[in-house]
This record gives structure tokens, C-alpha cells and sequence, in this order.
């Protein structure tokens, strides 16, 4: 009778663990590989999961922000989806880190040549972007699913501080502080730099590891030494002793 209730509570335990968790891993969102720094550039991750056992997941539609445009936006190949990236003419130019913009991203789609996202996995697609604003704190994505049935999910509400987590809320980034060089700082003089610092650690490193075998060898070398020199005093009491005994 124990065993059956303890498995009981126990099932029943399992059942409101998923049932309150699920949602939260049910949304699509969206996370910075690493950073996502305010004036730089950033590679994230819009993430997707298949919610139904019945459909797969065959188009992704995720709607830059117009309030925050970004001038550049390059998604990553990903086997089995076709990507296309929209432009679209803003409807006032904007001054984006020193220079005006008239138009910027508007739209990534991504629309699967074969099955798409079955049910039971997720799918993740890479977008390298930037620069990112300086002015705000988040970006908000707007995302549309779409299933294999024709159904659509529009997770496009947007979630608000002090308020509960909508039911369909859009992917948001966090951005952090800015960082100092992230203005005009290239990729090849961030390359080069960090292969300087690689061969300054490199030689660094091999000093150091030197210096402990030539102390050992040092120190090798004086014990030699002083038992060669003990040694031959041995010899030497030996010698003188037996002389000793051979007098008396």
C-alpha cells in the first residue's frame, strides 16, 4: 500500500513538474552566442520548438524591430530550410552610428525544403547581426510558427515588466553595456592582437615551464656533487681505519 501511494505522489509530482515547465520551453525565443553588446555586433540563435504531435514545423518568420532598425543581418546556412532576407525603406532615414540609413532588415524567413522540426525537437538558426543600437536595453523579435497543417502561432505579444508572461510572447534580446572597442575595431586587428597574445602567452608559457627544469637540473647537478665528495670521505675513513687496525 506505501509503495502504491509514494509511486502515486510520485507520478502525480512528475505530471505538475511538466505541466508547469512545459510553456516555459515551449516559446520561441532567442539568445546571443556569448554577448549581445550595445554599438557591436552579435551572432544569435532565434530557437524554435515543435509544440504539436500531429504537425511538423515548416516556416519561421521573424520580424526585425522598426523602432531599433539594423543595417545588417546574415543568416547562417542551415541544411534543409530555405532562407530569404527582407529589406524594407524606412519610412524616415536614421543616423545608425554615424551614418544615415534609408532602409535596414526587416524580415528572415525560413521555410523547410523537406519535413522541417518534428515533433518532440527543436530547431535552432543563426543570425550574425549588428551593429546593435546603443539606445535601448532589448530587442523585440516578432516571430511567426508555422505547422505543417496550416496552423500558425504569432508569438508577437510583447512581455512587460511587473506583468505575467503573455501566452504568445515575442522572442527578446538583452543587450549589455557597450564594450570600449567596439567602435572601429576590425576583425583583422582583433585577429591579429589576439594572435599576439596567444604567442606572448605561448612564450611566457615556456619560460615558465623552463624555469623549474633548470632549477631541477641545478639542483640535480649539486647533489651529485656533494655525493661525490661524501662519498670519496667515505672511501677515505674507510682506507685510514683499516690501516689503523692493520698497525695495532
Amino acid at each position: 500500500m506505501k509503495a502504491s501511494r509514494i509511486a502515486a505522489v510520485g507520478a502525480l509530482a512528475g505530471s505538475a513538474v511538466l505541466l508547469l515547465s512545459g510553456p516555459a520551453f515551449a516559446h520561441v525565443s532567442v539568445a546571443a552566442e556569448g554577448t549581445a553588446a550595445k554599438g557591436g555586433y552579435a551572432t544569435v540563435n532565434f530557437k524554435v520548438p515543435n509544440e504539436r504531435d500531429d504537425a511538423t514545423t515548416t516556416k519561421l518568420e521573424v520580424n526585425f524591430p522598426t523602432d531599433h532598425p539594423l543595417a545588417s543581418a546574415q543568416p547562417e546556412a542551415i541544411p534543409g530550410w530555405k532562407i530569404k532576407v527582407t529589406k524594407a525603406k524606412l519610412d524616415k532615414p536614421v543616423e545608425l552610428h554615424g551614418e544615415q540609413i534609408d532602409e535596414a532588415i526587416s524580415k528572415i524567413t525560413w521555410t523547410a525544403t523537406g519535413d522541417g522540426i518534428a515533433a518532440g525537437f527543436f530547431q535552432k538558426f543563426p543570425v550574425s547581426m549588428g551593429q546593435l543600437p546603443e539606445n535601448t536595453d532589448e530587442l523585440v523579435f516578432k516571430a511567426i510558427q508555422t505547422y505543417s497543417n496550416k496552423e500558425v502561432v504569432r508569438w508577437i505579444e510583447v512581455p512587460k515588466d511587473g506583468e505575467e508572461e503573455p501566452e504568445n510572447p515575442a522572442p527578446v534580446l538583452a543587450l549589455s553595456a557597450a564594450s570600449e572597442d567596439h567602435h572601429g575595431s576590425s576583425g583583422a586587428s582583433t585577429a591579429s592582437d589576439e594572435s599576439k597574445d596567444a604567442k606572448n602567452a605561448e612564450a611566457a608559457s615556456k619560460e615558465t615551464a623552463a624555469a623549474p627544469t633548470d632549477t631541477s637540473d641545478t639542483t640535480a647537478r649539486l647533489l651529485g656533487i656533494v655525493g661525490i665528495v661524501v662519498g670519496a670521505a667515505g672511501v677515505a675513513y674507510g682506507v685510514l681505519a683499516g690501516r689503523r687496525r692493520t698497525n695495532a
